[in-house]
């Protein structure tokens, strides 16, 4: 089991599979399908429940602990199914929707953790939340173009071997902890700004 001592107020962490099935790169992304159905619904309410948690922490100066939780929930839901399509596990993701901040602990392979801030909140910042983030949001894209390259040669390599290599998983568990911040940043979670960090 992998752990991350982060400060950081969203936390990502999934445990290192000792082996995967040979074929299942090939067949996994087609069986997430339906989480990904699934996740789009989510991702549409999730972008609604973040517009209105601006405004709400705009005028109010807190962020509704339902509107947090249901973008934990979101980022969780995604965080499980990405781990799954992208053969991280082989134990398929349940199908539940825990509007709860605390990782439930439904899916013990892969773990999310969220510090949702709640009230007395920076304003300033969270007006301007989205020009913070786009150097955030530069790297993030930079690095989707190489975490795609370290899944196809993964890929390879697990039908192969059965294993992922120690480098190509580490960054891409990394790569998904920065995501992690990034939506956690973006989504009004926090008012910390991410770390350029993978760990």
């Amino acid at each position: 089991m992998e752990t991350f001592g982060q400060a950081y107020p969203a936390t990502f962490e999934v445990d290192r599979a000792e082996r995967i099935a040979n074929w299942r790169p090939l067949v996994q992304w087609l069986l997430a399908i339906p989480h990904f159905l699934i996740l789009y619904g989510l991702q549409l309410v999730a972008r609604a429940a973040a517009v209105i948690g601006w405004f709400a922490i705009l005028f109010t100066g807190k962020l509704p602990e339902g509107l947090a939780n249901l973008l934990c929930l979101y980022i969780r839901y995604n965080n499980r199914a990405s781990a799954y399509a992208g053969f991280l596990r082989e134990e398929y993701p349940p199908f539940v929707y825990d509007t709860v901040a605390p990782e439930p602990g439904n899916y013990p392979p892969v773990r999310n953790g969220f510090a949702p801030e709640l009230g007395e909140r920076n304003r300033v910042t969270v007006g301007f939340r989205l020009i913070l983030a786009i150097p955030q949001i530069i790297v993030v894209a930079v690095l989707a173009i190489a975490a795609i390259v370290v899944w196809v040669i993964a890929l390879f390599a697990v039908l192969f071997t059965g294993r992922w290599p120690e480098g190509l998983r580490t960054f891409i568990v990394g790569y998904m902890r920065w995501v992690t911040r990034l939506e956690a940043y973006i989504g009004l979670l926090t008012d910390e700004y991410p770390p350029f960090r993978f760990d």
